[in-house]
């Protein structure tokens, strides 16, 4: 089974709330769409050749997360740019050191004397280091970089909380932690209340981790960690992407402490086995190691992804059980 089927089989068999899907057919790329359970937008992981990535895809993106800037992980950030001038919308793009620019390259080498200033917004998030973010705005036509300002978290939505982990591959590499937030829903049949506002305020008291807030019901006040077993708490899924890294013992590490127990991980398996040696010379994982690391960290399902060009297809079945018989599960 394909890689690209496979994902899709876990959508049926694990029902995840965060669906990844592959957009890189066998000898291209690397691209991959995050899709939120029932959700209009979704998320984009790399910009490598994908000939699967559509046009609605582009569109919906509600941010770009980039692992780093070779040419197989943004080349095809004008094909998705394309799409989105025009739109009016302000998508987000995050990336190691150096994004900005590098982004801001990508804009300004085309002529935009035909486009509306509002035509559409990039806020760049540059990684500068595990506890520092730099912000910056790009708007056409001149594409000027315009620093907003310093945060230390990466991003957040309604959907997602999202976290990150810098690894080395001879450049930074970006790994991205992808957690739903989790569903907060009142068990109606057991409170013995009417139906009001509180509701809504205890939920987000929950939320907020505020179990000292006062929640007034029917005139008379509660504390918030007093009702909150009227909630029911459907935790959130883990999703994590790890491409280029090479295997050594502090990647592994910081491996081990962003994705442990997560989910479900993709993760880079560039080389077989027996082509170890350019995984050490190019700073990649093999097959083994990158099952290795996915049971010490122990995740509940890994999948290997993102593998050298030059493999065919037996090459990849190769990788998958090499992989599998290391990462000690077996996925149908």
């Amino acid at each position: 089974m394909n890689i690209i089927k496979k994902i899709a089989s876990l959508h049926f068999i694990y029902m995840p709330m965060l669906f990844p899907e592959i957009k890189s057919k066998l000898g291209e790329d690397i691209c991959i769409v995050v899709y939120p359970d029932n959700c209009k937008w979704n998320y984009i992981v790399d910009c490598g050749e994908a000939s699967l990535l559509s046009v609605k895809d582009c569109l919906k993106t509600r941010a770009i997360f980039i692992s780093h800037t070779h040419i197989d992980h943004f080349i095809n950030f004008d094909q998705i740019m394309r799409h989105q001038i025009g739109t009016k919308e302000r998508y987000i793009i995050c990336g190691p050191k150096n994004i900005a620019s590098q982004v801001q390259a990508k804009l300004k080498s085309f002529t935009w004397n035909l486009v509306e200033a509002d035509a559409v917004v990039y806020e760049i998030r540059e990684i500068i280091s595990e506890h520092k973010i730099l912000v910056y705005e790009l708007k056409p036509a001149e594409w000027e970089l315009t620093f907003l300002y310093e945060r230390t978290s990466l991003y957040k939505d309604e959907r997602v909380v999202v976290n990150f982990t810098i690894l080395d591959h001879k450049t930074d590499v970006i790994a991205y932690h992808f957690k739903e937030n989790d569903s907060v829903s009142i068990l109606i049949s057991e409170v013995p209340y009417q139906p009001g506002k509180w509701i809504t305020e205890l939920k987000q008291a929950y939320l907020s981790n505020n179990s000292d807030e006062i929640i007034i019901i029917e005139e008379k006040e509660y504390l918030a960690n007093d009702l909150f077993h009227y909630l029911k708490i459907e935790k959130g899924n883990t999703l994590g992407v790890i491409l280029d890294h090479a295997f050594h013992e502090e990647n592994h590490a910081k491996i081990k402490q962003l994705f442990f127990n997560c989910d479900l991980v993709l993760i880079e398996c560039f080389y077989k086995d027996e082509d170890k040696e350019k995984a050490l010379l190019n700073y990649h994982s093999y097959a083994s190691q990158s099952g290795k690391v996915m049971r010490n960290a122990m995740v509940k399902k890994a999948i290997p992804i993102h593998f050298s060009r030059k493999y065919v297809e037996q090459d990849i079945i190769q990788i998958e059980e090499d992989f599998l018989k290391e990462f000690q599960v077996t996925i149908n």
